[in-house]
């Protein structure tokens, strides 16, 4: 029997365009994709509260149309781990359930396995923020892991630090000493720093003429925001405006705190970065705006197979 006269059959032609109708069907009249949101208006309230804490301001329009899309995003990760059943077989889950079984006080008597289950036929993993959180991020991994960013090339490395060369700079350094006078001796200052240059006295015999200062005596090699953090920005401006030269003392310079006379044994001046310093610096922020980019565009590909309501 010929292939032709195999086809020319009543079944095979029931099957072929059963096979068709059905293909058209889909094609017509898709199956509806699954809804995302809208937020209700106490989560949108949430959101605003949260951005208040933060800046002490509230979002604009715009801000907080970018956190409403952000937190659906995050809805639809966490239903996709669902219908992925992700939840059931991640250790997180399994023992952040149980604890909330353990609070609840409803698994007296059964075994973990049986709290376990019976916090799903509960549904409590679907209310419970730590299992979002963790089903989100094991979401996110696994897009990644789909769809890796590209890793960052030498050229890319080259050009990252082109651009942020000035940003990159390293700062002055300045290794320093110094003798202290707070706001009740600061009327002592000028003859503790008469007798000091006319004894020609160095700072470890000076030292005894200061006042009690919590953070110390002796900084070095800082930067100037390594000084700022013990001494203030104001005394940071100060030293920096007398132009400070190793080997001389300095001052008296005012600080948050009071006065100081400041001997400046090392100064460093600002230069700029070599490549090979901050290479690993660049490499980390590259790769992770890498990720960042490729994560999003893995999340707006998803958001096709989804009906995403704000």
């Amino acid at each position: 029997m010929t292939l032709l006269a195999r086809l020319n059959r009543p079944w095979v032609h029931f099957i072929l365009l059963g096979s068709l109708l059905y293909y058209l069907h889909g094609v017509f009249f898709p199956a509806p994709k699954p809804v995302i949101g809208p937020l209700s208006g106490e989560r949108i309230e949430a959101l605003q509260q949260q951005w208040f804490a933060s800046t002490g301001r509230l979002p604009t329009a715009e801000q907080l149309d970018r956190m409403v899309t952000a937190e659906l995003d995050r809805d639809m990760l966490f239903q996709r781990a669902i219908e992925m059943n992700l939840h059931l077989y991640d250790t997180v889950v399994y023992q952040r359930l149980l604890l909330n079984m353990s609070f609840l006080q409803l698994g007296e008597g059964k075994t973990e396995q049986e709290q376990y289950q019976q916090a799903l036929d509960m549904r409590l993993h679907l209310g419970d923020e730590v299992v979002k959180r963790r089903l989100v991020q094991v979401m996110e991994q696994l897009l990644l892991g789909y769809h890796p960013p590209r890793p960052p090339t030498e050229a890319d490395i080259a050009a990252e630090f082109e651009s942020r060369r000035e940003e990159l700079r390293r700062p002055p350094r300045y290794s320093i000493e110094h003798i202290y006078f707070n706001a009740a001796r600061e009327a002592e200052a000028d003859a503790a720093i008469a007798r000091i240059r006319a004894e020609n006295l160095d700072p470890g015999a000076a030292l005894e003429l200061s006042s009690p200062f919590l953070p110390g005596y002796r900084f070095t090699r800082q930067s100037p925001d390594q000084l700022a953090r013990q001494f203030g920005s104001e005394f940071v401006t100060n030293l920096e405006a007398a132009n400070p030269q190793a080997g001389t003392w300095v001052g008296p310079i005012r600080s948050t705190y009071g006065l100081h006379y400041v001997w400046v044994s090392e100064v460093e001046p600002g230069r700029d970065a070599t490549l090979d310093e901050v290479r690993p610096q660049l490499l980390r922020d590259l790769e992770s705006r890498a990720r960042d980019a490729a994560l999003q565009e893995n999340i707006a590909a998803m958001r096709e197979q989804y009906e995403v309501r704000k």
